[in-house]
């Protein structure tokens, strides 16, 4: 037991080194984009390209993790990490810049992206009672979104730099470089943990039995992740720098508080899961967080508008332990690799497309617009999710 909670505590710690380094690069990655010439269109198509390699890679993890050990491809994927840090500063050429993007590791939207993600799911399921993963995985994510409030603060460096004689874009780069040292941060925390060949316990398939249920969740999911994909945390941060001309230190700081807020929702969220239910959870908090979503495209004046985001916050990201917690519930630990990837890989794919489509909406006349085709659309995932599984429970809730 010892052995697990020191396992665990490793991987909180790392989850927390990446989410600093998350929380300032989806901030920095917009404003270091525009100042290298590129207008909002275009970065719609390398936030696409990031969440599409994102998916593929993420796909090809989940194949391969339940034969092969978890702690070698933790350390590969901060390996990536490293890389992506170092690649970024180099490259400024359109088509370069998306390859980057695709093979990389930076994300444009915040939440449980990333092909570590589903490996430390599955690496902190592994040891945990039934009573407590929904608490083991709020931690995790209250942990990831404290660690990237952090993190979007120090997205003002460059701003603060100015004065000591550096340049904007090479303090941009200077953030690059950071973020690749974190990765290796992050990989000398991996090699700390024990190896997890999962090979004689993984099925002929990589999905069994639950395959129905999964592939139902995953099409929903989809459904959500489509939706998110439309106000991304960086075309978010691109919306307010145009639509209210908010400076990039405003923004580290009002993304500071949103991710605060997030981050606080986690326990809050899984003390609500005891009461009424996972589903439930997911939910009832979800809807109203879109109803805010929808009313801020409409606001005319900034800090009704921030005022409305930030409530936002508050309430969209209490589906995130929740919502891994229940898959990671409803299918055998055999399949739980598999099931984390194919729940994360459609997500990833569908938020892939719709950034693009979010660039060419933010150069409408009403620049809110993509704020409210996310908001409806993600009421509609909650009403298809409460009909399609209210039925069906976790088994701490079945007892």
């Amino acid at each position: 037991m010892d052995g697990s909670r020191s396992q665990i505590r490793l991987l909180y710690a790392a989850r927390g080194i990446r989410g600093f380094g998350d929380g300032f690069a989806i901030i920095v990655l917009p404003a270091y984009l525009t100042a290298i010439g590129y207008d909002p269109i275009d970065v719609g198509i390398i936030a696409t390209a990031s969440l599409l390699g994102t998916a593929l890679l993420t796909l090809g993890i989940g194949l391969i993790a339940p034969r092969h050990d978890l702690r070698t491809l933790l350390l590969l994927g901060a390996g990536l990490m490293a890389a992506t840090g170092l690649a970024f500063p180099h490259f400024e050429h359109f088509a370069l810049v998306v390859l980057v993007a695709f093979v990389g590791t930076i994300n444009p939207a915040t939440g449980d992206l990333g092909i570590l993600v589903p490996l430390e799911h599955a690496m902190l399921a592994r040891d945990v009672a039934d009573e407590e993963r929904t608490r083991t995985f709020a931690r995790y994510s209250l942990i990831g979104a404290l660690s990237m409030a952090a993190g979007s603060l120090a997205a003002a460096l460059p701003d603060l730099l100015g004065p000591a004689g550096i340049g904007r874009i090479e303090a941009f780069k200077l953030m690059f470089y950071a973020y690749a040292a974190l990765g290796l941060v992050s990989a000398a925390l991996y090699r700390r943990l024990p190896h997890a060949q999962m090979r004689e316990a993984a099925p002929p398939a990589p999905l069994g039995p639950s395959r129905g249920v999964v592939y139902k969740l995953a099409a929903l999911f989809s459904l959500d992740a489509f939706a998110g994909g439309f106000t991304v945390q960086s075309l978010m941060a691109l919306w307010l720098f145009q639509r209210f001309d908010l400076s990039l230190s405003a923004a580290a700081v009002f993304f500071f508080w949103t991710s605060t807020a997030s981050a606080f929702s986690y326990p809050v969220a899984a003390w609500l899961a005891r009461r009424i239910g996972l589903v439930n959870t997911m939910v009832y908090t979800h809807i109203p967080s879109s109803v805010f979503l929808i009313l801020a495209a409409f606001s005319p004046d900034l800090y009704v508008a921030l005022a409305l985001l930030l409530l936002r916050a508050a309430l969209s990201q209490m589906d995130v332990p929740t919502r891994t917690s229940y898959v990671m519930a409803v299918v055998t630990p055999a399949e739980r690799p598999a099931a984390a990837s194919v729940t994360a890989v459609p997500r990833s794919l569908a938020s892939a497309i719709s950034p693009a489509f979010a660039g060419v909406l933010l150069t409408t006349a009403f620049s809110g617009l993509p704020l409210v085709v996310c908001g409806v659309l993600k009421i509609v995932y909650d009403v298809a999710l409460l009909f399609s599984f209210r039925h069906i429970k976790p088994p701490e809730e079945r007892r």
